[in-house]
């Protein structure tokens, strides 16, 4: 499934492909990029590519196995806050005090490139009872009401913690991924990986993001066909078994073989 970037909130997205499609259905795919520049994202689907549109294809078959796999590799940093006020994917509030202020305040002087620098310092979100959270990257900023717009939904009573770049982790996450995807189809060598890395992952890691393609290579060896995308938003299960989830930051991997 691939989306408009830009002009969709991720979580209700995913939220909605899971409520229409039968029971053991997963989804994969990516909401599509445009660099550090946030200005126009495009979708081909029966006609010349166009902004505001998704497009989604359905594989089924006897001799088809299909893998996947999404992980990150970020270091969370400074103390859990509770989100006070917020709307669908917007968060005016943590802790009862501005979200955007709050925010400027740790970046420092890189707050002036905002939303681009964002890239560098997500924040995980996580629901009240939760062991885990997931990442959500910011889109925009509105100083007006000192607003920030995220990919995916940003829920009162949840906890949010600011993350940072860990380069080896970055690479390692990609692996993983690739691992994970592997295992997920049977360990049955694929025939094609489709990779949708996250743009703020090419941001921060720069010339080392070849690195994430070759961990990928290694596993999962040289006869496969890789294939992808830099992306605003990765649609994935984290692992097999899991639910399908819209996640920031990640390196997320759909495998394919023919038996």
């Amino acid at each position: 499934m691939l989306s408009d970037g830009l002009a969709v909130n991720g979580s209700e997205l995913v939220r909605g492909l899971t409520q229409g499609l039968p029971p053991g259905i997963t989804v994969t795919g990516g909401l599509s990029g445009d660099g550090d520049r946030f200005e126009e994202t495009l979708v081909l689907w029966d006609g010349p590519p166009a902004q505001g549109m998704i497009a989604a294809l359905g594989l089924y078959g006897n001799r088809i196995k299909v893998g996947y796999g999404s992980m990150g590799g970020w270091d969370p940093f400074g103390p859990e806050r509770l989100i006070t006020r917020s709307k669908g994917n917007v968060l005016y509030e943590l802790d009862g005090k501005s979200a955007l202020g709050l925010y400027t305040r740790y970046l420092g002087e890189h707050a002036t490139g905002l939303p681009a620098t964002a890239f560098f310092y997500p924040l995980s979100v996580r629901i009240q009872g939760g062991e885990t959270g997931v990442v959500r990257t910011i889109l925009s900023i509105n100083e007006r009401d000192h607003s920030m717009t995220f990919a995916g939904d940003m829920p009162e009573g949840a906890y949010a913690r600011l993350m940072k770049a860990n380069f080896n982790r970055l690479i390692d996450g990609a692996v993983g991924a690739a691992a994970a995807s592997h295992k997920a189809a049977d360990s049955v060598p694929p025939d094609l990986a489709v990779l949708i890395s996250c743009v703020g992952r090419k941001l921060v890691l720069k010339q080392r993001i070849e690195e994430e393609v070759e961990g990928v290579r290694d596993v999962l060896g040289a006869q496969t066909l890789l294939t992808g995308f830099y992306s605003y938003g990765e649609i994935s299960p984290f692992t097999l078994g899991a639910k399908c989830e819209l996640h920031n930051q990640t390196m997320t991997i759909t495998t394919f073989s023919e038996q």
